[in-house]
């Protein structure tokens, strides 16, 4: 019965048996998809086109394509999340999957899964406590764009204990692994799934897997287990008849209470996903009662307890990376010293903590795993990451994230961007970018890069341009032991940063990207009293070289605006007087590593360091893009070591010229400081654009 079910609601067919474990869907999924496909590409130089396929002259042998060079970003602020669906989601679909089927446990791919790009990886998701294979509900459309996704349903009444659940997803991923050596699988535990998937880790160290752990199972707590089995001993057997017949919750009689529900919460619109979730679980209650019935209750503790120990007993033979994502609330399966341990004891493991959420984590708001995934760099195609190949673009709702946590300093700076146009005339938008790649941008790079959330996220949204800004290498690393967050630096991975290095800036340029460079790095961005406008440029030419290899166009650009929102009241040098800082310092910059080590300049002094800033009453970020510089058909010129260091110095003295012409036109800017903007803003709108100076 749960067989049939699965395939009228899913439309596969289950996996049965080790030979044939290969999910099918049914020609019907086929036959109900839309004429009309829509989908949304990357092209190599860094733009977004879409797509619109005609597929009604299939027929005639003939496909008609139009090309649409537009912005999917360009209307970011009313983007909506990209995970609709929630608990009370979860508990209709699992009523189609509760039946009197004792088994046995078999894998299933939900149709929402079915849009994958070839040769995603193998995603296998291995269920907590409930068994349905539903957990990720809310994540599977954005999943099924970049993995083959498959869950591992075990019914109700299925008694399969650990070992053989381990053997059963062992025969999968060896099967997967014998059709397609080198495609990464993983797999994705939720607590007593975690504590299977690190078992088959353990058995098959040979086989590439990747584990992502969601509260990994680590202990059972039994002052909770113990009272929990010996009351679930004493209660009658009829508990899901004796619910139905008390509060009246039928599936029919369900639907009711669903119409006030939904009227509820348009009622109550911010708190609306709040109420669904709590009505979701009394509204359910059947459901529930028969997911959880009182056997295979006891049976899940049992089961709990012999994977748990199973897990700890085999931990140590695992070599795959892994990913644990750690609940704050979750103090029952699992303990904080149990998952430190784990950490030291896995060699290549990464620990997310989410200090607001519980112990049901793929349910709740703010989770979302592809932009977990994304910020940990933990999504490959091939043995290991690739920040080229395997970067996926930011979704408009990622990008409306980037832009609200930095909504602040951008309505508080109200950046002007100019840009110059082929015919040398100035603008007052970004008109005079390149469309078309390979470019380069070179520039100066503000204290902590203030510059980059503005810049980045209006390019994207105005010329439809994706930069993918080259950064230091600490940006980029997972370090547990490290002395900041690394949660701060997702915004430079959701955002297409890449590690600096000659090699990528190659890569970047061959595949025709939007390429940003800070040539003074560091030590530009760390800067000291003073220095504000210094440029820190290594003396050797080292971009020109490899972009007229390729014909890129070198864009130079300037930034005024931070000595109006603060001043520097503690540098690296006076914090080399206060020992506690000092040996911070030390410690930041050796974990950082110096890219420079052996440059005896100034650009060699990279000392790690976080400035003591005193805010302002902000001013105005102004961008200056100079004229693209076109390198094309001088490779061979450049290759000689003056003519390359003459070009080198021209784009220097340009950068130097943006800035010199932004601070002397922001004097005669009338909406310079905050109050005229205010003032401004209150009177025409606060979507209405500032004016400037004169051009």
């Amino acid at each position: 019965m749960a067989a049939t079910v699965l395939g009228s609601v899913f439309g596969i067919s289950p996996v049965s048996s080790p030979s044939t474990e290969r999910v099918k869907r049914t020609k019907s999924y086929l036959r109900g998809r839309t004429q009309a496909i829509k989908s949304v590409t990357r092209t190599n130089h860094g733009c977004v086109r879409r797509v619109h396929k005609n597929k009604d002259h299939d027929g005639e042998g003939a496909k008609v394509a139009k090309l649409l060079v537009e912005s999917p970003y360009s209307k970011v602020e009313a983007a909506r999340p990209d995970l609709g669906k929630r608990l009370s989601d979860f508990m209709v679909e699992a009523r189609d999957l509760v039946g009197d089927d004792g088994g046995p446990p078999r894998w299933f791919s939900p149709l929402e899964c079915s849009t994958q790009a070839p040769g995603s990886p193998l995603l296998l998701f291995i269920p907590g406590i409930d068994g349905t294979g539903l957990g990720l509900i809310r994540h599977h459309k954005k999943l099924g764009e970049i993995f083959d996704v498959w869950c591992l349903h075990i019914p109700v009444r299925d008694r399969t204990p650990a070992k053989d659940l381990v053997n059963l997803i062992e025969r999968t991923v060896k099967s997967e692994n014998h059709r397609f050596p080198n495609r990464p699988i993983y797999l994705v535990g939720d607590s007593i799934g975690a504590c299977l998937a690190l078992d088959v880790a353990a058995r098959n160290r040979n086989i590439d897997l990747s584990l992502i752990l969601a509260n990994p199972a680590t202990h059972v707590n039994n002052l909770m287990s113990q009272p929990l089995s010996g009351m679930l001993n004493v209660l009658p057997d009829g508990v899901p008849t004796l619910l139905e017949e008390i509060f009246g919750f039928t599936q029919a009689s369900s639907d009711p209470l669903t119409a006030m529900l939904d009227a509820l919460t348009n009622e109550f619109s911010v708190s609306g996903g709040i109420l669904r979730d709590i009505f979701a679980v009394s509204a359910n209650l059947p459901t529930l009662s028969r997911i959880f019935p009182k056997e295979t209750l006891l049976w899940k503790l049992e089961l709990l307890k012999s994977a748990v120990a199973s897990a700890n007993s085999h931990v140590h033979a695992v070599r795959a990376e892994t990913l644990i994502l750690l609940s704050g609330r979750d103090q029952w399966l699992l303990k904080v010293e149990d998952i430190d341990r784990l950490a030291v004891t896995l060699p290549k493991c990464i620990v997310r903590k989410m200090k607001d959420n519980g112990q049901f984590l793929f349910f709740e708001d703010g989770v979302d795993l592809v932009t977990i995934i994304k910020c940990t760099c933990f999504y490959r195609r091939g043995k290991s990451h690739d920040h080229l190949s395997d970067y996926i673009m930011p979704t408009t709702f990622e990008l409306k994230q980037q832009i609200d946590d930095h909504k602040l300093l951008i309505d508080a700076t109200s950046p002007v961007m100019l840009s110059t146009l082929a015919n040398g005339k100035v603008v007052r938008s970004l008109e005079g970018l390149p469309s078309e790649g390979p470019v380069l941008y070179v520039g100066y790079h503000m204290l902590l890069g203030f510059e980059l959330p503005p810049m980045v996220s209006q390019i994207l949204k105005e010329r439809n341009i994706h930069l993918r800004g080259l950064a230091h290498p600490m940006l980029f690393t997972n370090n547990q032991d490290a002395l900041v967050d690394t949660q701060m630096f997702d915004k430079y991975k959701i955002m297409g940063g890449v590690p600096v290095s000659n090699f990528n800036i190659y890569k970047l340029l061959r595949l025709k990207s939007h390429v940003l460079l800070y040539p003074g790095g560091v030590r530009e961005a760390l800067h000291r009293k003073g220095e504000e406008y210094k440029l820190f440029w290594p003396e050797q030419p080292e971009f020109v070289r490899v972009a007229s290899k390729f014909g890129a166009k070198i864009v130079p650009f300037g930034v005024v605006g931070e000595d109006d929102i603060f001043d520097i009241v503690l540098d690296a040098n006076d914090q080399k007087n206060i020992p506690i800082l000092k040996d911070l310092m030390e410690e930041a910059t050796k974990q950082a590593g110096n890219l420079r080590e052996g440059d005896e300049s100034e650009l060699g002094n990279q000392e790690a360091y976080f400035p003591g800033l005193l805010p302002k009453i902000p001013g105005r970020f102004y961008y200056y893009f100079g004229k693209p510089i076109e390198t094309a058909g001088r490779e061979q010129e450049l290759k000689d070591r003056e003519k390359a260091q003459e070009l080198y110095l021209q784009v220097k003295s340009e950068v130097e010229e943006c800035i010199a012409y932004l601070k002397m036109k922001r004097e005669s800017d009338p909406y310079r400081n905050l109050l005229p903007r205010m003032l401004y803003q209150a009177s025409h709108g606060f979507s209405s654009e500032i004016p400037t100076f004169d051009l």
